[in-house]
């Protein structure tokens, strides 16, 4: 399955420790990925935010490229676009990368 590096950033005045708004926004997706995230057969391998930096990298997998913008385009996904900016990209696995390495020899 397709792996997605999800990359988001916010200025330190949109950061959801200081700001209400998007602190709001942010809890209301976070109670609501799993089921999203079900809908669309994705699934979060990981996140981790780098608070230093208002800055936050979230790998998934997903069965294709449709459904990953599919769940991006869900209304409780959308509302965060207000206070955040996102970088999406396609990976592939270390032993993928191997695979391709040995294949091209």
């Amino acid at each position: 399955m397709p792996i997605f590096l999800l990359i988001s950033r916010h200025s330190p005045e949109n950061c959801d420790m200081f700001n209400e708004k998007s602190r709001k926004v942010t809890l209301e997706l976070m109670g609501k990925m799993e089921e999203l995230l079900k809908k669309h057969g994705v699934k979060l391998l990981g996140g981790w935010i780098v608070t230093t930096e208002h800055l936050g990298v979230y790998a998934f997998e997903a069965p294709s490229f449709e459904a990953f913008q599919k769940l991006g385009n869900e209304p409780e996904v959308l509302a965060t676009s207000a206070f955040e900016t996102y970088e999406i990209k396609p990976a592939i696995s270390f032993e993928e990368a191997v695979q391709m390495l040995q294949q091209a020899t």
